[in-house]
């Protein structure tokens, strides 16, 4: 690419849909920028439970033992 006769990048093409590509130059960057700033730094997590896949094949009736259509599914 170029700018007034002037090459202001280099790359290859890509085609691929769904796809972002980062300079690893500005991830940096922006990583820098996010841990100086204490508005953008990470917030404490809360744990949550996580439920065996099992629970939710029977809650929509996947597998046998599954609740009927109103039962508390939660």
């Amino acid at each position: 690419m170029t700018c007034d006769g002037v090459e202001v990048a280099r790359h290859a093409r890509s085609w691929a849909r769904h796809q972002t590509i980062t300079d690893p130059d500005h991830a940096a960057a922006a990583a820098r920028k996010a841990a100086a700033d204490p508005k953008l730094a990470p917030v404490d997590r809360t744990d949550v439970e996580e439920r065996s896949l099992e629970t939710y094949d029977r809650i929509f009736g996947v597998i046998d033992g599954g609740l009927s259509t109103g039962e508390g599914a939660a």
